[in-house]
C-alpha cells in the first residue's frame, strides 16, 4: 500500500501513515518518508518525490474501481504522477524512494493499460471537475464536504419468464404481457415488451427492449437504443455508437459478443446497462446512482424497477418464491413428468450445473425449465446472476434466498418444492 508519512519534527521520529482510504492496490510502491523542516537528512531538499506522491493520492483517494470511468481517471492521475517524477528526476538522482516510485508507476500503467501519452489530472479539484463524469463530480462534492459518503448505487434486472429484481432487491415473478416501463426518470427510460412463451400460458418473456438516454446539457443529445429478438445492435437507432464530444465519450456502446451481448456506459449519469439475448429472449441488467434513479415526477410512478409488478400481474407468493405458490392446497400428486418434458429431478440437475448455490436464481431456473422446456432459460438465469455480481454494489446481497417464514423441516424441502412448482405451473397454465 502506498504510504505517506506525517512527521513529528525529527528525522528519527518520522512515521508512515495510510491516506489511501479507497484501498487502491499499490503494495509494490515503498513507504515514502517525508523530511521535516529543518532536519539535516540525506535526502536532497530539492527532491520533490514526496509532493508528487501526495498529489497522486489526493487525485485518486475518491475513486472507486467499481464505477464507470475509473480507468480513465486513474490513468490521468498516473500520467500526472509520472510527469511530476520526471520534472524532479535530476534532483532525486540516487534517491531509492524516487526510483521505487518510478518503477511502481510503470507497473501500474501496465496493469491498467494506460498509455504514456494522453490527458493528465490537475492537482486542483476545481480544475479537474468534469460535468460529464458523474463519479468525478460526485467525488469533488465529497472532497468539498458537501457529501460525507460516496454515492449509493442501485441494481435492477429482468430475465427469464420474466423474473424481476427491483432497486430494493425485491424478487418477483410476473406476467406483464405487452409493453411495460422498467425505468422512467428524468435521465433514463427503459421499456420492455413481453410475449407469451408457450401457447395457452400466462408466462411471458422479453422480446423487445427500448432504452432512451435523455438529453443532458452539454454531455449528450438524446439517444435511443432498441433491441428485438435476433437483432441486438451495437449502435443507437441513429447509427451512432456514442454520445458527447471529445475523445472520452460521455455515453458509449460496447459490443461484448456480436448479436448476443452489449453494454452501455453512460458516465455522465454513472449508469451501466447490460443487454443480452439468450435463445429467443432478451435479458437486461442496470446499475444507476440512487439520487438519479429516484429523480422522477409523481406521474412517472409506474416503474417496475422502482415499485415492482402490480399485484394483479404477480405469479409468485408475494416474497419472490416461485416454489411456494399454493403448495399447501394441492393433493400429493406425483411430479413424474412436468410440462413440457423436464422432471423436477432433471431440471434441478441441469440448473445445479450452472448455479451450485440454491438461491432464488436457481429456483427461477427450475421454474422456467418446468414451465417452458427451453434449456436456454438455464443460461438466462446463470447470466442474470453473473450480471448481479458485475453490477450490484453490495456483495452480501448478490444471492437472495427464500424467506425463513417458508422454510421447511429437513427432509421435507424436496417434497415441498415438488408440490409448489406443480401448483405454480398449474397457475401459469390455467
Amino acid at each position: 500500500m502506498l504510504q505517506i508519512s506525517h512527521s513529528t519534527g525529527a528525522c528519527d521520529e518520522a512515521q508512515t501513515a495510510d491516506p489511501n482510504a479507497l484501498s487502491l492496490s499499490l503494495a509494490f510502491l515503498p513507504p515514502i518518508i517525508s523530511t521535516p523542516e529543518g532536519c539535516d537528512c540525506q535526502q536532497p531538499a530539492q527532491c520533490r518525490i514526496q509532493k508528487c506522491t501526495t498529489d497522486f493520492v489526493s487525485l485518486t483517494s475518491h475513486l472507486n474501481s467499481a464505477i464507470d470511468g475509473f480507468d480513465s481517471e486513474f490513468c490521468k492521475a498516473l500520467r500526472a504522477y509520472a510527469g511530476c517524477t520526471q520534472r524532479t528526476s535530476k534532483a532525486c538522482r540516487g534517491n531509492l524512494v524516487y526510483h521505487s516510485a518510478v518503477l511502481g508507476i510503470s507497473d501500474l500503467m501496465s496493469q491498467r493499460n494506460c498509455s504514456k501519452d494522453g490527458p493528465t489530472s490537475s492537482t486542483n479539484p476545481e480544475v479537474t471537475h468534469d460535468p460529464c463524469n458523474y463519479h468525478s463530480h460526485a467525488g469533488v462534492r465529497e472532497l468539498r464536504g458537501g457529501d460525507q459518503n460516496p454515492p449509493n448505487y442501485l441494481f435492477c434486472g429482468l430475465f427469464g419468464d420474466p423474473h424481476l429484481r427491483t432497486f430494493k432487491d425485491h424478487f418477483q415473478t410476473c406476467k406483464v404481457e405487452g409493453a411495460w416501463p422498467l425505468i422512467d426518470n428524468n435521465y433514463l427510460s427503459v421499456q420492455v415488451t413481453n410475449v407469451p412463451v408457450v401457447l395457452g400460458s400466462s408466462a411471458t418473456a422479453t422480446n423487445k427492449i427500448t432504452i432512451i438516454f435523455k438529453a443532458h446539457r452539454e454531455c449528450t443529445d438524446q439517444k435511443v437504443y432498441q433491441a428485438v429478438t435476433d437483432d441486438l445492435p451495437a449502435a443507437f437507432v441513429d447509427g451512432s455508437t456514442s454520445g458527447g464530444d471529445g475523445d472520452v465519450k460521455s455515453l458509449r456502446i460496447v459490443e461484448r459478443e456480436s448479436g448476443r451481448y452489449v453494454e452501455m456506459h453512460a458516465r455522465y449519469i454513472g449508469t451501466t446497462v447490460f443487454v443480452r439475448q439468450l435463445g429467443r429472449y432478451l435479458t437486461l441488467a442496470i446499475r444507476m446512482p440512487e439520487d438519479l434513479a429516484m429523480s422522477y415526477e409523481e406521474s412517472q410512478d409506474l416503474q417496475l424497477c422502482v415499485n415492482g409488478c402490480p399485484l394483479s400481474e404477480r405469479i409468485d407468493d408475494g416474497q419472490g418464491q416461485v416454489s411456494a405458490i399454493l403448495g399447501h392446497t394441492l393433493p400429493h400428486t406425483s411430479l413424474a413428468q412436468a410440462w413440457p418434458g423436464y422432471t423436477l429431478e432433471t431440471a434441478n440437475a441441469q440448473c445445479h450445473e450452472k448455479m451450485p448455490v440454491k438461491d432464488i436464481y436457481f429456483q427461477s431456473c427450475v421454474f422456467d425449465l418446468l414451465t417452458t422446456g427451453d434449456a436456454n432459460f438455464t443460461a438466462a438465469a446463470h447470466s442474470a446472476l453473473e450480471d448481479v455480481e458485475a453490477l450490484h454494489p453490495r456483495k452480501e446481497r448478490w444471492h437472495i434466498f427464500p424467506s425463513s417464514g417458508h422454510e421447511t423441516p429437513r427432509g421435507g424441502s424436496h417434497r415441498s418444492l415438488s408440490l409448489g412448482l406443480t401448483c405454480l405451473i398449474l397457475v401459469v397454465f390455467l
